[in-house]
């Protein structure tokens, strides 16, 4: 891994304090998108979809929803990263619709696989599913902060909202979805003193065990 990209990910942190006069322009907000949708998930089954909630007036109705942390009023955009309410065999078989239409392979070869996940998840009590399309927006997450590092952009993710309420506000229940977190990006503020704080971390001989 190079110099610049730890330096990167050293300069990052969770912004609490953004500027309000600084947006991030389209070319920014297209690679978020396309960064989010290039992440990793089990199954390849993208179990996940991403509100890009760029209005003013919404995005300061969320703060009462959300702990009142003002970063979601003052970033450029509140990305909520949402996961599906279920996962359906009509689900699984659009997915399979792909990759047989992107890759051209012969359905018998994609069938056995698509028959077990069918059959897998109609096994499977809802809080499983729930907790693992969950992870997949934490993999997404993940993504996203390393991505706004590499690309100067400041973000702070956020698990203190009221789920709920959020999909109440933003009918994410009439799309068959569901909030599982929050991430507020845009550009730091000069005077946000988080910014200039040493990075706590256990270090790598702590965390890190070679066998």
């Amino acid at each position: 891994m190079s110099s610049e990209i730890l330096d990167k990910l050293k300069w990052r942190y969770a912004c609490k304090k953004f500027d309000t006069t600084k947006k991030l322009t389209q070319e920014k907000l297209t690679i978020l998108k396309n960064a989010f949708n290039l992440t990793a998930t089990s199954y390849g089954l993208q179990p996940l979809k991403m509100l890009v909630i760029s209005n003013q007036k919404i995005k300061q109705d969320l703060v009462s929803l959300t702990m009142n942390q003002q970063q979601v009023a003052d970033c450029s955009q509140v990305l909520v990263l949402c996961t599906e309410t279920k996962i359906s065999s009509t689900y699984i078989k659009e997915y399979f619709d792909t990759v047989v239409s992107l890759r051209e392979t012969p359905r018998e070869i994609v069938q056995p696989f698509e028959d077990f996940l069918t059959k897998d998840f109609s096994q499977k009590d809802p809080s499983q599913i729930n907790t693992w399309m969950a992870k997949q927006a934490y993999l997404a997450l993940g993504n996203l902060l390393t991505v706004c590092a590499l690309e100067d952009i400041d973000a702070c993710p956020i698990e203190g909202f009221e789920p709920q309420k959020y999909d109440s506000f933003l009918d994410l229940t009439d799309k068959g979805l569901q909030s599982v977190l929050v991430l507020a990006v845009g550009y730091r503020a000069a005077d946000d003193v988080f910014s200039s704080m040493a990075k706590v971390r256990r270090g790598t001989e702590k965390v890190i065990i070679e066998l």
